[in-house]
């Protein structure tokens, strides 16, 4: 028996409950982790108030975390018990101890500690694929990011500069303005203040972006289209003002024959292989120093619902991590 939150049915912070639970011997392919830190992410706000629907309820929320290796199943060769281990993208996070597919998981190397892993694996690999592979960021690429103060947005701030692409970001503060800055992002734009898409026609002398990636949704479309080259890309992968309406395709042909899409981690990581060079290319970049992961705070796992009012009050910045 071990303790877990858990959401019996959808709802506000008020909905998350510290329960008792059993976790049980590992299956055939399993492993049995105890978790040393777990990851917040906005999907784990989905996932309790019901936008993105979960398969049955009550349910355990949370899709990363790092800890250590208690118990193996039949058939897993490549980890051995004690192994220090990450994952992303698998539901049950918010757990003292879990059971999860043991190909889902990746050693952490020596260079990294929990904390950061916990903190990294899914905002991390989200912003290799979106940089990476979804639309192939260069040297001459001028990308728009909304969120660039984000847990996701620090980190594309330090990938872009890191590949020496231009980043423009949005922000709702001058305080978080700054952050983005600090770390790397060219161009920042506070949308309290400014008109994002006038000031990406300026930023860019009357051209637009490459790509445009949108983790808000509702409060940036069709905006963030305006903000785009002829045949440039709109990347949408979260909905953090609620989802995006039904438009008519014709609107991207308008626009100048744009590119959309709906990526997920879950695609770009479904393969074992693909998961391990997503993986490996991150953890190269935060032990090379590229990428420096900034945990902006940290709460107890039992204090969970407190982590999910702050962090929908737009309070944080950068990654949260929860301590079991």
């Amino acid at each position: 028996m071990a303790h877990a939150v858990r959401i019996h049915d959808y709802g506000g912070p008020e909905a998350l409950s510290w329960d008792v639970v059993e976790v049980g011997d590992p299956g055939p392919g399993e492993a049995r982790i105890r978790q040393t830190a777990i990851g917040l992410n906005y999907i784990d706000v989905y996932h309790r108030t019901g936008l993105y629907k979960l398969a049955d309820l009550p349910a355990i929320i949370g899709m990363e975390g790092a800890g250590v290796v208690e118990a193996l199943g039949d058939g897993v060769s490549d980890l051995k018990i004690g192994d220090r281990v990450a994952y992303a993208g698998v539901l049950g996070g918010y757990a003292v101890e879990r059971l999860i597919p043991a190909d889902r998981l990746v050693k952490i190397p020596n260079t990294i500690d929990d904390t950061t892993a916990a903190s990294i694996m899914l905002q991390g690999m989200t912003v290799r694929y979106l940089l990476r592979e979804t639309y192939p960021c260069t040297a001459e690429t001028v990308l728009l990011f909304h969120a660039a103060a984000g847990g996701v947005g620090l980190i594309a701030c330090q990938w872009a500069k890191a590949m020496g692409a231009t980043m423009i970001g949005t922000v709702g503060s001058d305080e978080k303005a700054q952050l983005a800055k600090e770390n790397g992002c060219r161009h920042v734009i506070n949308y309290q203040t400014e008109e994002f898409v006038e000031r990406v026609r300026q930023i860019t002398g009357g051209e637009g972006c490459n790509v445009v990636y949108d983790s808000i949704g509702k409060d940036t479309f069709p905006a963030s289209l305006d903000c785009l080259k002829p045949k440039g890309m709109w990347v949408s992968f979260g909905n953090a003002s609620g989802p995006v309406p039904p438009f008519d395709m014709d609107l991207l042909s308008l626009k100048g024959s744009l590119f959309a899409t709906r990526p997920s981690l879950m695609t770009y990581t479904a393969r074992r292989a693909d998961l391990l060079s997503n993986a490996g290319e991150l953890f190269d970049m935060v032990a090379k120093g590229a990428i420096k992961i900034p945990v902006s705070c940290t709460y107890a796992l039992k204090d969970v619902g407190q982590a999910h009012r702050d962090l929908e009050a737009r309070k944080t910045t950068g990654s949260i991590v929860l301590l079991p």
